[in-house]
């Protein structure tokens, strides 16, 4: 399994909407490619400019299969990346 949380800031406070819309259609799309195992859209309750994105794929091979499917083409690349600073943390799942 591959494992990756990723935390998003959104630079412009006036983003926050457009960017959580984004961020759920994506989500609602990764959910639907193959290899996904689970793809979870969290936003912070603390500070409302972060969110951050709960990735398991099956592989490797999912995920890299994944950055060529729309959710991450025509949405999170061109539309949401140019409006946050991105932190990827792979991680290993310990459960």
């Amino acid at each position: 399994m591959h494992c990756l949380n990723v935390i998003l800031t959104v630079n412009q406070r006036e983003d926050v909407e457009e960017v959580a819309g984004l961020l759920a259609e994506a989500g609602r799309l990764s959910r639907e490619e193959p290899g996904c195992l689970g793809f979870e859209v969290c936003h912070s309750q603390t500070d409302p400019q972060i969110f951050i994105l709960c990735e398991r794929w099956e592989s490797v091979v999912a995920w890299e299969a994944h950055r060529e499917e729309r959710a991450f083409r025509e949405i999170y690349q061109p539309r949401v990346l140019p409006l946050v600073e991105r932190v990827p943390h792979p991680s290993t799942l310990l459960e």
